[in-house]
């Protein structure tokens, strides 16, 4: 069974991959993407049902940007999200989309002479529907008077639209087909135009029925005509959108030129092929013939889960391609788990299959908790992040959901059936499993009491914390846009420019407290409070006068400060709900005062994170915060392998009599001890894949790159050296007082 589902799951990824094209965000092919948030208007409340109908119209504008594959979404109640691949100019854009509704009803005088129209005051000349030029009378009803409009179907006259009016709209009515009834039947000034933003979407005529200087009386009309189904929901959606409009502000705006996005996605394949490579070199030379097994089961994890995203229609931004090359070196973890076990067991009991079937069902518990609480990671920033930080949660919680599957059916089904074969029992050190470690080999020998010196590493972490403490305090967290709200411009020079020049060029266009900063090669960043696209203009005119050269716009980033508060306190909350949450499995894995250790050595490595990025002057954004929340599940990761061997060992002694048994520390330094070569090997499998992106994923991912490549260090450290020293010290606590 296990073999059918791994082939159905193989071969469905393969039609998955060859079929169907990824989903670029913009920041990977360029393009904008502008944040609008409704408000209450005048006569309308903003909520869902309103803020849907303004997107239908702004779906219309942006179809005449002419834009491919434009996308408009509602986030919430009041907030659309238009994303627009190619467009490059954010005044066009938001010129375009960001105005208010407006709907009209409007007398057609005539059509348009040949010569320049004059209409009358307050009058228009625009073309019809069909393109033909027509004179306008000034509007004689507006979408305020309406009530709301639909599509229904009446044989024979086939498909209309049923208007209903609201307030004074039935007189306003009357008195305009009362004025168009005086012409005849086909006369131009026998029809009413109804305009959206002064355009003519549909010019229909008057019936027959209607009689001069009398019209149509009642609270109702219908548009009849050669309207097909699409047609007339069309016309009653853009009626019913224009009926209720509601104001729009822009709250965020970026622009990411394509050449970004394309050096994006090189930079990041070239890391993760080399990476990758890394790591499948790494774990060949640890385990041998089941490291290769592993090997191949990463190129097939990374064929299932690329085929997950493809199927789920999952938008690839460039922090979830970093996601999913980051998972590519945490998929290693499973495997690792599963082959020190193995290691273990065939050290006790001789014996290739016996040890590859005890490592999978032993190291299973260990596996399943260290997932979830990075699982609980991914969700939080699936539900609380916004953007390509929402990608990320999502490409991280698919890698690990593949992953499981790949290390416990594709790994396990080859292993079992290959090491039971004569001519590799009789080689057992072929298998990779009939051998011990250098790392093991020396703990083995030397045995340190590791906490047995407790007190040295809680006392060393605490250090560390006031040293990261420190820099909070005097250097200060150096929030991103999109927490503070403001703007941010990258530039990309033809000339080198030092960052003192730019600087000066930056003041001199009359941005005093502009920051500039170097980002990568050679592109220079600009971060100051909400400018105008007058003042950005002037700085880029500024750093071609310095010597700049051609200064081009590669990124343009803008930030309402309302939104960068709300983005700011979902940070925080995401980062508060994450604690709670780990806290809270925890408690119910293991005893709440190991839980409360873990979640404690938690704190300590988020804490040592931020005041590092605080030392080294880097930016805390949205990226940071997905670096962050990783970083919170690697570490409970680790201590929850650990704590899972000590309960283990805890549980291998209840009938031993109380003055006989181990005391708990030294359960816990024997736990540490058997468990730190797979804390080694997992972590080298994530840091060959992270050195790769500090190194060749562009400025983009350096700096993600850098905090999980101190998270997982930081990590590492704090499972052994204080999660464990806690555990132990609240134990002793609570012996003392009972």
């Amino acid at each position: 069974m296990r073999a059918f589902l791994a082939l159905v799951v193989l071969v469905v990824s393969g039609w998955l991959v060859a079929t169907r094209p990824a989903r670029l965000g913009l920041d990977l092919r360029g393009g904008t993407q502008i944040v609008l948030q409704t408000r209450d208007g005048d006569q309308t409340r903003a909520d869902a049902t309103t803020t849907d109908q303004a997107m239908e119209v702004l779906r219309r504008r942006v179809d005449q940007l002419g834009v491919s594959d434009p996308t408009l979404v509602r986030s919430g109640e009041r907030r659309i999200i238009v994303e627009l691949p190619g467009v490059t100019d954010p005044r066009e854009a938001a010129e375009v989309i960001g105005r208010t509704a407006q709907l009209s009803f409007r007398p057609v005088l005539a059509p348009a002479g040949p010569g320049p129209a004059k209409p009358p005051a307050g009058g228009l000349a625009v073309p019809d529907e069909t393109g033909r030029p027509v004179l306008l009378g000034p509007p004689a009803l507006s979408g305020r008077q309406i009530d709301g409009a639909q599509a229904t179907t009446e044989p024979p006259a086939g498909w209309q639209v049923a208007v209903d009016f609201a307030g004074d709209g039935t007189r306003a009515w009357q008195r305009l087909t009362a004025r168009a009834a005086c012409s005849p039947p086909g006369d131009p000034g026998r029809r009413v135009a109804i305009l959206l933003d002064d355009e003519v979407v549909s010019s229909p005529q008057v019936s027959p029925e209607a009689t001069c200087e009398v019209g149509f009386a009642g609270p109702a009309m219908r548009i009849t005509g050669s309207f097909t189904a699409d047609e007339a929901r069309d016309l009653a959606l853009l009626i019913r959108a224009g009926a209720l409009p509601v104001p729009v502000d822009v709250i965020q705006q970026q622009v990411v030129g394509p050449t970004l996005g394309k050096q994006a996605i090189d930079d990041s394949a070239r890391a993760a092929l080399l990476g990758a490579l890394a790591t499948v070199l790494f774990i060949v030379a640890v385990y041998r013939l089941v490291g290769a097994l592993a090997a191949v089961a990463l190129m097939a994890y990374g064929l299932v889960s690329y085929a997950a995203l493809l199927a789920i229609g999952a938008t690839l931004t460039l922090p979830g391609l970093a996601g999913f090359v980051l998972a590519i070196g945490m998929a290693v973890d499973a495997n690792v788990l599963v082959f020190e076990r193995a290691r273990e067991e065939y050290a006790a009991k001789p014996s290739l299959r016996t040890a590859i079937r005890d490592g999978f069902s032993r190291a299973w518990s260990a596996i399943a908790d260290s997932n979830v609480t990075t699982l609980v990671a991914a969700a939080l920033l699936f539900l609380l992040a916004s953007g390509p930080v929402r990608g990320f949660g999502i490409t991280l919680g698919i890698g690990v959901l593949a992953s499981m599957f790949t290390a416990l059916v594709l790994t396990r089904l080859p292993a079992e059936a290959l090491l039971r074969r004569r001519w590799l029992t009789v080689r057992p050190r072929w298998s990779g499993l009939a051998h011990q470690g250098w790392v093991r080999r020396t703990l083995v020998t030397r045995a340190p009491d590791l906490m047995g010196r407790r007190r040295w590493w809680l006392a060393i972490s605490a250090a560390a914390v006031l040293l990261a403490f420190a820099g909070v305090a005097t250097r200060g967290v150096d929030l991103g846009v999109e927490f503070v709200g403001g703007r941010l411009v990258e530039y990309t020079t033809s000339r080198p420019l030092t960052t003192e020049a730019a600087r000066e060029a930056v003041t001199a266009a009359g941005l005093d407290r502009g920051i500039v900063s170097k980002v990568g090669e050679g592109n220079l960043s600009v971060r100051a409070g909400a400018f105008d696209d007058a003042a950005e203009q002037r700085v880029r005119d500024a750093l071609t006068a310095r010597g700049g050269g051609d200064v081009q716009r590669l990124r343009d980033d803008k930030v309402g400060p309302s939104l960068g508060a709300e983005l700011r306190n979902k940070a925080l909350l995401a980062l508060g709900i994450a604690l709670a949450a780990q806290m809270a499995y925890l408690s119910l894995r293991f005893p709440w005062r190991w839980g409360a250790a873990a979640v404690l050595a938690m704190a300590h490595d988020v804490v040592i994170l931020i005041g590092v990025f605080a030392w080294l002057g880097k930016p805390v954004d949205g990226v940071f915060l997905a670096a962050l929340l990783t970083v919170i599940g690697y570490s409970v990761n680790d201590s929850v392998v650990v704590f899972d061997r000590i309960r283990e060992l805890v549980r291998g002694r209840p009938g031993t009599s109380p003055r006989l048994r181990t005391p708990f520390a030294s359960v816990a330094n024997q736990a540490c001890l058997q468990t730190v070569p797979r804390t080694v090997n997992t972590g080298l499998g994530a840091v060959f894949i992270l050195a790769a992106l500090a190194v060749l994923g562009g400025p983009s991912l350096v700096d993600f790159a850098i905090a999980l490549l101190i998270g997982i260090l930081v990590g590492t450290y704090s499972s052994v050296f204080l999660a464990t020293p806690l555990a132990i010290t609240f134990k002793s606590g609570a012996a003392r007082s009972r």
